[in-house]
């Protein structure tokens, strides 16, 4: 999934930044007294989402909750695994009752910041966020959510404070997650038009985790933005290797690589492109890059047709 694009018909770099993460919350482990029946099905549903079975712990965490209606932590791990399976109301009204008998659950407050989040109600994940962070100031998901859902609002400078304090923050063992808010960071910067930032941001998420297609995608974004076409082509040829499957890689590619002269490869490029855009359904890009294509093919026929007079 693509964050954003920008097309330009002539031929300037086609730019659609990778999609960000949002790091998943913990599990809210139960601190109190229980009796063995509850305990016991609390500790299975627990269970049953550390190895993804959402629908089974769902069950198990209803039990629980019959069984004891104020228990917070079933409610709050019942929220998460609705939050897993995208059911963001059921999440929702799951941490409004987990926050209705402990209101500084950390956990709720997260996870339904999560949910307003991907509902689209940014605002009210920023408010979810802020209590996060009034509670346990050093925890770096609270900033790091509460930069994206900034970014999302087009508050990309609070963005960036807020991913200067997650980097702060982070476990120094985290190098995945600290390869995301670089990542995210950059994102940031480049909204704002700081290439030369954004390609330190993601430079350095690339060292942090090499595996991540995204780093080195919107590092030749950045790359193309700066007229540098030859180190776009370089970055999307290498995010291509890890995820080759994505459609806007092969675009952009194929535009740096117009940029270059080299037509031929810009063609196979644009018809990989228009292939992936064909099987992933992605009409209103398929269109673009379509037109694309049979705009350099008219050109390279005309140049041909000036040759063979000549």
């Amino acid at each position: 999934m693509t964050r954003f694009y920008r097309f330009m018909l002539n031929f300037g770099i086609f730019v659609a930044l990778a999609c960000f993460f949002i790091a998943s919350p913990t599990y809210a482990l139960s601190t109190s007294d229980t009796g063995i029946i509850e305990g016991d099905l609390f500790k299975l549903g627990v269970e049953k989402m550390q190895h993804g079975s959402y629908f089974e712990a769902i069950e198990n965490f209803t039990k629980v909750i019959n069984l004891k209606h104020d228990f917070s932590s079933a409610y709050s791990n019942r929220c998460l695994a609705y939050l897993e399976l995208g059911n963001y109301h059921n999440a929702i009204d799951d941490c409004n009752q987990a926050l209705k008998y402990t209101p500084n659950n950390v956990e709720a407050h997260l996870n339904r910041g999560l949910a307003y989040y991907r509902q689209g109600d940014y605002e009210a994940a920023i408010a979810d966020d802020n209590q996060v962070i009034a509670l346990t100031p050093h925890d770096f998901r609270a900033y790091y959510n509460r930069g994206i859902a900034h970014g999302m609002l087009g508050n990309h400078q609070q963005a960036i404070l807020d991913y200067n304090l997650a980097i702060t923050n982070i476990p120094q063992s985290s190098s995945f997650l600290k390869a995301d808010v670089y990542n995210d960071r950059g994102l940031a910067h480049f909204e704002l038009s700081d290439l030369k930032a954004a390609m330190l941001d993601f430079s350095q998420a690339i060292e942090l985790n090499q595996n991540d297609y995204r780093a080195y995608y919107n590092r030749g974004c950045a790359c193309g933005g700066s007229g540098n076409n030859s180190c776009a082509v370089r970055d999307f040829t290498e995010s291509l290797k890890l995820n080759p499957t994505n459609a806007m890689a092969y675009l952009n590619r194929g535009i740096a690589y117009h940029q270059l002269g080299r037509e031929q490869a810009a063609i196979t490029d644009l018809r990989k492109a228009i292939l992936h855009f064909t099987e992933q359904r992605e009409t209103t890009i398929y269109e673009k890059a379509l037109f694309l294509l049979k705009n350099l093919q008219q050109q390279l026929s005309s140049l041909s047709d000036i040759a063979f007079i000549n």
